[in-house]
């Protein structure tokens, strides 16, 4: 089994190896600055679900699906800082996560490098997808969605060990408002008429997602 520090230890070269691939004008010092700048900020105390091992998990799922993007390493990149700011008591943390993945990579990436990398970030925080004029961006940042919400369609044990992650993160939120807001959220995602915007996440995960959710708003409605 990986230790914590083998588990970031690949976790950074992978960083890397994609940052490297889309610049040849940075350093491994650089490099190595950047991916520590990561660490500390998934490892920050107020985290229990959206960790560093939510980022792998969702490399797990790149891994399966990255021969189909037309932009990988952008890809790659944007679930590294998609969350990198994430604060329960904000509503801003999209915003902030992209904005500090621009500052962060603006010496290294061109313009419209960072441009794509701002954009997909921003459409982790309603999970819809902008209306983009390249068909192919548009197929990625679908992909980047469906990698981010396939959680949902675990098997209930991790599902319910994501839920009480989520819990926690929120413990400053007193029972009975936790249970109407996240009741709020989680009737929001059934409303949507598909929660997985790729054939490839709707045909395996679709079904399990909403039966997972139906099964946390009937525990929510017993607290």
């Amino acid at each position: 089994m990986k230790t914590v520090s083998n588990k970031h230890d690949e976790l950074g070269k992978y960083f890397a190896q994609h940052l490297s691939a889309m610049t040849s004008d940075i350093s491994p010092k650089q490099i190595d600055r950047l991916w520590q700048d990561i660490v500390m900020r998934y490892g920050e105390p107020q985290r229990a679900y959206h960790t560093l091992n939510h980022i792998q998990q969702l490399l797990v799922e790149f891994e399966n699906i990255k021969q189909v993007l037309s932009e990988p390493h952008i890809i790659a990149l944007a679930l590294y800082y998609h969350d990198v700011i994430y604060d329960p008591t904000r509503s801003d943390n999209e915003l902030q996560s992209a904005e500090f993945a621009t500052d962060a990579l603006g010496p290294y990436l061109s313009q419209e490098q960072r441009q794509q990398i701002h954009a997909v970030i921003m459409m982790t925080a309603n999970h819809q997808l902008d209306t983009l004029v390249d068909s192919d961006k548009y197929n990625d940042a679908a992909y980047l969605l469906d990698m981010d919400l396939s959680i949902l369609g675990a098997q209930w044990s991790a599902y319910e060990q994501y839920a009480k992650a989520i819990r926690q993160e929120y413990a400053h939120v007193a029972d009975d408002d936790y249970r109407d807001g996240r009741t709020a959220v989680l009737q929001g995602l059934l409303a949507h008429p598909k929660l997985y915007l790729t054939d490839h996440y709707y045909n395996q995960l679709e079904t399990q997602a909403r039966d997972n959710i139906k099964h946390e708003l009937t525990l929510l409605a017993a607290l």
